[in-house]
């Protein structure tokens, strides 16, 4: 099941306050539409996401934070904005999708692994609370009456739907919904209420700004998600005149064989980000049974492994790369490997190390029979 997320993200927010669009204001040393993104991207299972921005925050929507998502303009109202996201969405032909509200960075993984959950069994689903306070209708600073709480919730996004379904429901609705829920609804479209979770709140008066920074810095004070991977490669030598090692061609007199160019160092440091993503190897990405990757320059593997841990809400913290091997010498080449590896991984040197030992003469690297090389890559929430 390939599940998107869909960030409506154009409105203008004019009730937060401030001198730019609240989705664009800071919260903890970020832009509030970085933190829902990141969200989105931590929860597993969610693949592409799309943002809706309004034409005049297009040139916003640059770096790091918002690296491979697919962007689509926003249309005169919430609805027509979620539609032009719905079809920016069609090329990735996703199953599912999660349409969610710029203005609630502190979704949870419980309440977006909930709605995901509940999309095994239903067309639709949405985390809600439901009302526990008593309820009163007013005029003029008095009350002038109460309502009965029974039944009744308080709707949060993500919500989550069949994507044929929902772009089919969208189209055939006249506009001014609240929500995808109330679209869904007038479709025919049944909608599974999943728990939803009061620290998931929508930034919307100019104090709710500092209340979401406390959520998200309570949740880093308590122990950010740092990941730690670690590889291993091993390539034999073969015939050939040089051997590529963390980007860099290596003049030998012998080459490393392998079913891509063998850089057995950017092997080692492509299966630690895979690794501390639980995501498996190269091999499940990249078969080797699969002739398109015969031959194939690795910084594919290594650049797919960077931008998975970016979907997946994380960046390369460091990496440490130790090659293994007599021969060829690797301290004349290191720090050039050093910025090839920075350039493919987005990365400053800084965090990148390549070091190199001998086996003492030990085993087939001792015995100049090929090379060797084991990396560890720390991952932090990005």
């Amino acid at each position: 099941m390939t599940i998107a997320a869909l960030i409506v993200a154009a409105g203008r927010g004019t009730r937060a306050g401030g001198d730019c669009p609240k989705q664009w204001r800071e919260i903890a040393g970020r832009p509030m539409l970085a933190h829902t993104i990141a969200a989105l991207r931590a929860a597993r299972r969610v693949g592409p996401v799309a943002l809706v921005l309004h034409p005049d925050d297009m040139a916003r929507a640059a770096g790091p934070d918002f690296e491979g998502c697919v962007i689509a303009q926003g249309g005169a109202d919430r609805a027509a904005s979620v539609r032009n996201g719905l079809a920016a969405l069609a090329a990735s032909a996703p199953d599912k999708v999660l349409i969610h509200d710029a203005a609630r960075p502190c979704a949870g993984l419980r309440v977006i692994d909930a709605v995901i959950d509940a999309l095994e069994h239903a067309p639709g689903a949405a985390p809600a609370l439901a009302v526990t306070d008593a309820l009163w209708t007013g005029a003029d600073g008095r009350v002038t009456g109460t309502g009965d709480r029974s039944g009744l919730y308080r709707a949060q996004t993500p919500q989550g739907f069949d994507f044929e379904a929902i772009r089919a429901a969208h189209a055939a609705h006249p506009g001014g919904a609240a929500d995808d829920v109330e679209v869904a609804r007038l479709a025919g479209i049944e909608v599974a209420i999943v728990p939803g979770d009061e620290d998931n709140l929508k930034v919307t008066l100019p104090g709710d700004f500092a209340r979401a920074e406390q959520v998200l810095r309570g949740r880093h004070m308590a122990g950010p998600d740092i990941r730690l991977g670690n590889g291993f490669d091993v390539h034999r030598f073969g015939p050939g005149d040089r051997v590529t090692l963390c980007g860099v061609d290596v003049a030998h007199d012998r080459g490393l064989q392998g079913h891509s160019d063998a850089d057995v160092g950017m092997h080692a440091i492509t299966d630690a980000i895979y690794g501390a993503l639980a995501q498996g190897d190269i091999g499940q990405h990249f078969p080797p049974s699969d002739p398109q990757w015969k031959g194939a320059a690795s910084d594919i593997f290594l650049r797919h492994a960077v931008d998975l841990a970016a979907r997946m809400g994380y960046r390369i913290g460091n990496v440490d790369c130790t090659l293994i091997c007599e021969y060829p010498k690797i301290g004349p080449h290191a720090q050039a490997m050093r910025d090839a590896l920075a350039g493919i991984m987005g990365l400053d040197r800084a965090r990148i190390s390549v070091k190199a030992t001998t086996s003492e003469r030990l085993g087939f690297t001792g015995r100049g029979e090929g090379i060797a090389a084991q990396a560890t890559a720390l991952l932090v929430p990005a």
